[in-house]
């Protein structure tokens, strides 16, 4: 049986490199999917869409976008690299923000805190994978009040094929859960419209909800969904006393579930067992 503290340190550096790979995917997924609709709307006008530069995930790399200074290896090891060099850039000297040391730092903190709790098993391992998305769908969120699809929606079949062995949830509450998050979430979204005559939400909160749901079961929705009240409404209310925040300016909800799912992965099972007995 491998040693719990070896394998926790090596989920904490493996976490710390998914953490700069979200970074990644933060930053660049918006711009993909905005590429990708000017190539759309271009298309719907009948002009010829201009020929780009390959942009992806994975190319090209990763430079200062003050410079174009091409990261080295060196200076792209997680956290380290960013303290090496305060927080600036080799070439320029331009500031790094300190967002990408802290989405590295709690990529690595979530993982090692998910294997030292699950162990090195499928639910460890499919944790950590939920965990990293929740982290990106959270500052995307945060960034641009959008929750991509083309996260969203892998994360709700990942959820669906983990629970085929029953890692997180038997497979019919999975299912159970996807739907009735989604219809959740899209019955309120109606009613509110309905009611006041504007979007209170967008269906990117659906699909999150849904897929929380496929990963954790239906059990937990309703503690999903009162955690994320109480912490939306919390950090709002701190907003609007202390920062002076306007109340009518929209908030992204994505963040609040997010957090909320993660708090229900972890300590799910004893708090819904005071409405579950």
């Amino acid at each position: 049986m491998p040693d719990p503290i070896l394998v926790t340190l090596v989920a904490l550096i493996v976490g710390l490199c998914a953490g700069s790979f979200v970074n990644v995917v933060i930053h660049r997924l918006p711009k993909m999917l905005e590429r990708g609709w000017e190539a759309q709307c271009a298309e719907l006008r009948g002009a010829t869409p201009e020929a780009a530069p390959a942009y992806n995930l994975v190319v090209p790399r990763s430079a200062c976008p003050a410079c174009g200074h091409r990261i080295t290896a060196l200076e792209n090891i997680p956290v380290v690299s960013w303290v090496a060099l305060r927080g600036r850039c080799s070439a320029c000297r331009a500031s790094i923000p300190i967002r990408y040391p802290i989405v590295e730092a709690l990529g690595g903190l979530l993982a090692a805190y998910a294997i030292w709790r699950f162990g090195l098993t499928p639910r460890g391992v499919g944790a950590c994978l939920l965990l990293w998305a929740l982290l990106a769908l959270t500052v995307i969120d945060l960034d641009t009040q959008m929750l991509p699809d083309d996260l969203t929606l892998p994360l709700l079949w990942a959820g669906l094929v983990f629970n085929l062995g029953a890692v997180f949830a038997a497979l019919p509450d999975a299912v159970i859960g996807a739907v009735a998050g989604y219809l959740s979430l899209w019955t309120i979204y109606w009613l509110f419209k309905l009611i006041r005559g504007k979007e209170g939400m967008g269906y990117g909160d659906f699909k999150l909800l849904a897929a929380l749901g496929a990963w954790l079961g239906w059990q937990m929705l309703p503690l999903i969904v009162l955690l994320s009240s109480v912490v939306g409404a919390t950090i709002g209310i701190a907003l609007i006393v202390f920062k002076g925040r306007d109340h009518e300016i929209p908030m992204p909800f994505g963040p609040y579930l997010a957090i909320a799912g993660a708090i229900a992965l972890f300590f799910g099972q004893p708090l819904t067992r005071l409405y579950l007995p």
